[in-house]
């Protein structure tokens, strides 16, 4: 009775202890500051054995269970990290700022300096140039994706007056793994929505 009075007032203890399964036994609450308690539980003989699903604490002496920035790998995962992030973010602040501001309406080509840019940053990295380029390119243009119209992509106008749609996000990964390819994978989980 006490401790299920004690536990309403502290719904994070409450929660805590029950996905633990500390609710058995006695439980100990001390204050130390108004945002901390210390759970000590005494279970009664026989009550917790090797073959039970009873969780322990974690003791201060237990090595934590995560990867510390003095770890090797570790450190050389953080540092490449932050170098390909350096390298593609002006790519990716230039896309965003084409694609999502009002900068260029839909059906709108591109000017010649941004063209060049998403054609040699982007574009030639594409899996697929050849194919999406086709017989000639003549210019890129942003419009609405002709299955998903809330969003807007960039097309190749080819000199033959047809267009054809292309993924920034593919050739940007298909540029991380050809110039990072021992950490491309890793990268491309863990910065990009979906994988390809």
């Amino acid at each position: 009775m006490a401790a299920s009075f004690l536990f309403r007032g502290h719904p994070l203890l409450r929660l805590g202890l029950k996905r633990r399964g500390l609710c058995t036994g006695v439980v100990q609450v001390t204050r130390r500051s108004c945002c901390s308690a210390t759970v000590a539980s005494t279970p009664s003989d026989g009550d917790l054995t090797a073959g039970d699903n009873a969780t322990s604490l974690v003791s201060s002496s237990e090595p934590p269970k995560y990867q510390r920035w003095d770890e090797p790998d570790y450190r050389k995962w953080k540092n490449q990290e932050e170098e390909i992030l350096g390298d593609i973010e002006p790519i990716i602040f230039l896309t965003k700022e084409i694609l999502h501001s009002h900068r260029y309406a839909d059906g709108e080509r591109l000017t010649l300096e941004d063209e060049r840019t998403v054609v040699d940053r982007l574009l030639a990295h594409h899996p697929h140039a050849e194919d999406k380029i086709g017989c000639g390119l003549e210019s890129i243009m942003v419009d609405r994706h002709p299955q998903f119209r809330h969003s807007r992509c960039f097309f190749v106008i080819r000199t033959d007056g047809g267009w054809i749609d292309f993924s920034y996000q593919k050739c940007l990964r298909a540029y991380i793994r050809n110039k990072y390819p021992s950490f491309a994978e890793r990268f491309i989980r863990e910065h990009f929505k979906r994988g390809s």
